[in-house]
Order: structure tokens, then sequence, then C-alpha cells
């Protein structure tokens, strides 16, 4: 599994073995549970594209998921929701991957969408969430013959006004969350939406949980299908 965030996922590797490893000449943290390995590389694509090589290189798994938090750009996804794929496209060139499972598209961008940027995301490739990440991921395991698939929760809704976090993230992908929260702590016009975006970020962590112990357990199992179009009501899980 590949994650942005270690705070995606802090609940799913509570009590998991981590080992910091080197690859590329940078070092990695990985937790191990069993059969599975999750990685948080950071970021944005290129953040994302190192941590799947590692991750594939040093291990050598079956399967290769993008794991997370997405971005709605439909009204009918909810935070909390989960995402599962059929399509993801990347926004920087086009180029689409079939998951050969699940249903409807994830479209990756290169920034944090904003309102304005999710409806204009949403018109041009038929997306129903936005991530920055999962194209990335899906383009490292296809080069190696790995089968990929992205499991993703709704963090926030179609029609939430993102703080401004993109120039907080750093060269290596990194979020400086101090920085931020002394940003936000002196612009009492961002209260109200970080706090909302925490809470919604504590739900959506849980959800994602729930979703990912099932695969890890195995009573959830991805199933190949040939594809087909799907209505946004069959998206939502």
């Amino acid at each position: 599994m590949v994650a942005a965030f270690e705070r995606e996922v802090r609940l799913l590797v509570k009590g998991w073995p981590t080992i910091p490893r080197e690859y590329g000449g940078r070092r990695l943290k990985f937790f191990e549970s069993g059969e599975s390995v999750l990685v948080c590389g950071g970021v944005g694509a290129e953040a994302a594209r190192r941590a799947t090589e590692a991750v594939i290189v040093l291990y050598q798994p079956e399967l290769v998921l993008s794991v997370g938090f997405a971005g709605a750009l439909h009204p009918a996804l909810k935070v909390g929701d989960i995402f599962s794929p059929r399509h993801v496209i990347d926004a920087r060139d086009g180029s689409s991957v079939d998951t050969g499972t699940g249903c409807g598209v994830l479209v990756s961008g290169g920034t944090i969408a904003g309102v304005e940027q999710k409806r204009k995301l949403a018109n041009s490739y038929g997306a129903q969430a936005v991530d920055m990440e999962a194209a990335a991921v899906a383009r490292g395991a296809q080069a190696r013959g790995v089968r990929f698939m992205a499991v993703k929760v709704i963090s926030d809704e179609h029609d939430f006004a993102m703080p401004p976090m993109d120039r907080f993230v750093d060269a290596n992908g990194r979020f400086r969350a101090g920085s931020f929260a002394i940003f936000a702590v002196l612009r009492p016009s961002l209260w109200s939406r970080v706090i909302q975006l925490g809470s919604s970020s504590a739900k959506a962590s849980r959800a994602l949980y729930a979703e990912l112990e099932g695969y890890i357990r195995g009573s959830k199992k991805p199933e190949v299908s040939e594809p087909q179009s799907h209505p946004i009501s069959k998206v939502i899980h």
C-alpha cells in the first residue's frame, strides 16, 4: 500500500512494526504486518512514484494499492465514502489506467484542488473524485508488471473550499504542518474551514481503516470485470 500522509492511515498501522529502509538515496519508513506492507511516500506524483518504485523493488508485491484521501467531484459522494475507481486518469497528460476492478473515475491532479478546479476536473474527465498520487502509483506498478488498484476515502466534498495548503508542501512531498498551523492561527477567516477539515479527515481515516482491514483480513477481495459504464449511484460503497 502506498499512501501520502501517515495521518491518513494511522489507525491501520497502529502497532505495526516500523522498518526504516533506504532506496534511491532516500530513507523511507515502511510499516509491516504479515503479508502486508505500507509506505507513506509524501504528497504529489513524484513522491508517490519514488515510494511505489521502492516498495516494489524491496518487497516484490503481487498487488500495489494507492490508498488515502480524495476530494469529491460529484455531490453524491460524501465525507467517509469509500471510492475504488475502475479508471485512474493523470491530469498532467490525460493518460488512463484501467484497474480491472471497481467503478467510476479518479483523476490525479498536480495541486490540492479547490472548488473551481474540482468543477473543471469533473467536466473535463467525467471523474467522480480527485487525488494527487494514484496515477503515479498506477504508472509505477504498470512499469514493473505489478497489478494495481486504488482504495480512496472522501475527505472533502465537492463544494468544500480548501484552505491554501499547497504552499506548505516542500520539494520532497512533505507537508509542513507546523508552518501551516501558524499561518492558519493568524487568519481567523480560516478557522472554521480548518476545524471542519480536521473533523472530516478524522471521519475519513476511520472509514478507510475499516475498508483496508477488510482487504488485509481477506474478507474483501477485488473482482476483475469487463470494462463498462457505471452510474454514480453504483460508485458509492
